[in-house]
Formats: C-alpha cells, sequence, structure tokens
C-alpha cells in the first residue's frame, strides 16, 4: 500500500511539474473512484482532464471578473422585470447569445436614474465573462478623466489600444455630466477605433446624448 501511495504521489508530482495542479489534487480521489466503479481507461482520462479544465475554467473568470473593474456584482437573475417593465426578460435573453459582441455591434440603455440600467450592463458584464469573453467596466467619467490624463502624457493612443483589448466595454451613465470639447474628441477618438471592431454597452439618460 505505501508503494501504491508513494507512486500516486509521484506521478502527482510530475502533473505539478506541467503545471497540472487540479490533475494532481484530484488523482488520487479519482483513482479510487474509478477503481470503485471499475471505469474504463478512457473514462478515467477523460475524467482527470476535465477536472483540470474546469478549475482552469473557474480561475479564469475570476481573474477577468477582477479586472472588469465591476463596483459591485449583480446578477441577471436578480433583476425585477417587474418594477422596471419598459424592457421584458425576453428581449435581456435574447442577447445572452452574445451575437452583438461577436458581430461588434452596440447595446445602449437609456431611462432615468434608477430604473437598472446599470444593473443590466453589469449582469451582462458578467455572463459575457463566463462565455468567454474579456470585459471593462468604466463610468463615463472616469473613462474620459482617463483618456484626458493619458491625452496629456501624450499617450492616447497606447490607451486606447489597452481598451481595444476588451471584447466589451461597458460605459456606465454617459451624459450626467457635461463634458468640455477636448474630453468629446477624446471619447470620439475611442469610438471611431472600437466601431466594428468592439462592442460597446452604453447606459445613459433620457436627455444624454449617444454618440453611437
Amino acid at each position: 500500500m505505501e508503494r501504491i501511495d508513494a507512486h500516486i504521489d509521484s506521478v502527482a508530482q510530475k502533473y505539478r511539474g506541467l503545471y497540472l495542479t487540479a490533475m494532481a489534487q484530484g488523482l488520487e480521489q479519482l483513482l479510487g473512484q474509478a477503481e470503485a466503479n471499475a471505469v474504463s481507461y478512457l473514462h478515467f482520462a477523460e475524467t482527470l482532464v476535465e477536472q483540470e479544465l474546469q478549475q482552469r475554467n473557474g480561475k479564469r473568470i475570476e481573474q477577468n471578473q477582477r479586472r472588469a473593474g465591476f463596483p459591485v456584482q449583480k446578477s441577471l437573475d436578480d433583476f425585477d422585470y417587474g418594477f422596471q417593465t419598459s424592457i421584458s426578460k425576453r428581449e435581456v435573453n435574447s442577447l445572452l447569445d452574445f451575437g452583438f459582441i461577436d458581430n461588434r455591434e452596440n447595446v445602449v440603455f437609456i431611462g432615468s436614474p434608477g430604473v437598472g440600467k446599470t444593473h443590466l450592463a453589469i449582469g451582462l458584464g458578467f455572463k459575457a465573462i463566463e462565455a468567454g469573453y474579456k470585459v471593462c467596466f468604466t463610468t463615463a467619467l472616469a473613462l474620459i478623466e482617463a483618456l484626458e490624463l493619458a491625452e496629456l502624457k501624450g499617450e492616447l493612443k497606447k490607451k486606447i489600444n489597452q481598451l481595444l483589448k476588451f471584447d466589451l466595454l461597458i460605459i456606465d451613465e454617459l451624459g450626467y455630466l457635461p463634458m468640455n470639447k477636448q474630453g468629446m474628441h477624446n471619447l470620439f477618438q475611442l469610438i471611431n477605433a472600437m466601431y466594428e471592431y468592439r462592442s460597446i454597452i452604453l447606459t445613459t439618460n433620457p436627455v444624454g446624448r449617444v454618440l453611437l
């Protein structure tokens, strides 16, 4: 028995050397299950690989959620369609195949403060990350300030290129505060660079100026 345990530890160590940590961690348990259920070698190999893939996918999602910069966690399942009747669950669910991202299209949520525009935008952002897309969330004010700072440093193109690495950019609260001429120019440069190349979800109020 000690020899078998030592052999399992040796194999697990080799997996770790190949950065297959989930396979290394689950090896002994999965071996026991395989022996108890008399599964085939192919089924055992598949189960072992699936465990590794699941862990890596989970880590990728967690990492991309952190990078997205969401201010809070919002779920589409928690959205109250009974309170906000101007949009239906069917309309929102129609976006969940993320064809608008694949087709480089944009989504605009227009409504008064407090109706749930940000909730929907964040909820879609989380779902997009789970589906494998890279997402960045920012308020319009923070974005304009970041672009202005980059422009003052002579790094506006660099900043725009950084944002273009994301498949989806969520810009929240556009039009809530006035924008100066330089801010509008910098934002236009970003929108122009993203046009038909990346997708945007934009939230704005009814009197905000939508640039898309």
